[in-house]
């Protein structure tokens, strides 16, 4: 009975021009003999993928993960410059509590008070040791002159 009533409502899809009005669905699809399922099933427009538009978010990211590939090949360790900070040399003299450092200034008078340093986020994710004695690099800030970041420590 289903069969049959499929069957009439695909005749009259087809006589209104309207083949792929009416598409059965799985459930009422298994009851369907194979010639009436093929004959009203609706059945996609075939299309050259040659020249279709790319309908994807990853079109065009190869060329960029290309670029990255390139970018990571380099040997010379290049970074972003910061506007607003002074970056100068020095030398640890006293290790404080809470990864705080005193730091001498490269070329700077004796009478200049050290800089009271502490420790920048990459060094402290990457556990690098910092000892009295070893040279850095210390980022001031330009609005207070006797706080610093230790950016870097000198091999």
């Amino acid at each position: 009975m289903k069969s049959v009533l499929l069957f009439c409502f695909g005749l009259l899809a087809s006589s209104l021009g309207r083949s792929h009005a009416f598409t059965p669905n799985q459930n009422v699809a298994g009851f369907c003999s194979d010639a009436v399922r093929t004959k009203f099933a609706f059945q996609a427009p075939v299309v050259d993928v040659r020249f279709a538009a790319p309908k994807t978010a990853l079109f065009g990211k190869k060329a960029a993960r290309a670029q990255g590939n390139e970018r990571k090949n380099k040997t010379v360790r290049e970074r972003k410059k910061k506007d607003d900070v002074i970056e100068v040399e020095g030398v640890v003299l006293e290790s404080l509590p809470n990864a705080m450092f005193r730091c001498a200034i490269d070329g700077a008078p004796d009478t200049q008070e050290p800089v009271l340093a502490t420790i920048s986020g990459k060094i402290r994710k990457n556990f690098v040791k910092i000892l009295v004695g070893d040279k850095v690099t210390i980022e001031l800030s330009p609005y207070d002159l006797t706080r610093g970041r230790i950016t870097f420590r000198k091999r």
